[in-house]
């Protein structure tokens, strides 16, 4: 057996778990051409890799380089898609707060905002909520964070929307706003 079957094996492997990760994501995504074609690559590899360890089954470094091929595609594929943030995701803002101030920074850098009263578990509670995109997710938990560090939000993925109030996008190569939208504050009495 040569040195280089085990690091081949272990490449291969990585790149499958990697591209399932991916390809599972798209999928959730409604991203069809792209989990289509990372599929086919995800295929090829594997065809490749489990072809290898099977055919050299009593050399324990190719059964190795498998497994620790696998852990790597895991975290390499978490990773990816993280730093890719594809998607939009509903964030609910529960607090007993008075919520004007929020609302207003909320407003002020052009997230889209819906408030409503309820009543909590401990009294009446406001909850608050907006629509971003998962790039978007670092700025909000950081206004939270400054607006009440215990306040309790939580964060759903979004399948897919229609309409709404959205942050301006601006075009990076020519400094233009390609939409515009008006930011409104609603209140729902119930």
């Amino acid at each position: 057996m040569s040195w280089w079957l085990p690091v081949l094996i272990l490449v291969a492997e990585t790149c499958v778990v990697t591209f399932s990760t991916l390809r599972s994501i798209f999928v959730n995504r409604g991203l069809r051409k792209f989990a289509v074609m990372i599929g086919l690559m995800e295929s090829t590899f594997w065809l490749f890799a489990i072809g290898q360890v099977v055919t050299n089954l009593s050399q324990i470094p190719c059964s190795i380089a498998y497994a620790v091929g696998f852990t790597c595609g895991s975290f390499l594929g978490m990773t990816i898609e993280e730093k890719l943030a594809i998607g939009t995701q509903v964030v609910r803002i529960v607090t007993n707060k008075s919520t004007d101030r929020l609302i207003a920074q909320l407003n002020a850098v052009g997230f889209g905002v819906t408030y409503v009263e309820g009543d909590g578990a401990t009294g009446p509670v406001n909850v608050i909520f907006t629509i971003v995109k998962r790039k978007q997710m670092k700025e909000l938990k950081r206004l939270l964070s400054q607006f009440d560090p215990h306040l309790f939000y939580t964060v759903e993925d979004v399948r897919s929307s229609r309409k709404g109030v959205f942050r301006e996008r601006r075009d990076e190569s020519h400094g233009r706003v390609p939409f515009r939208v008006k930011l409104e504050r609603e209140t729902v009495q119930l």
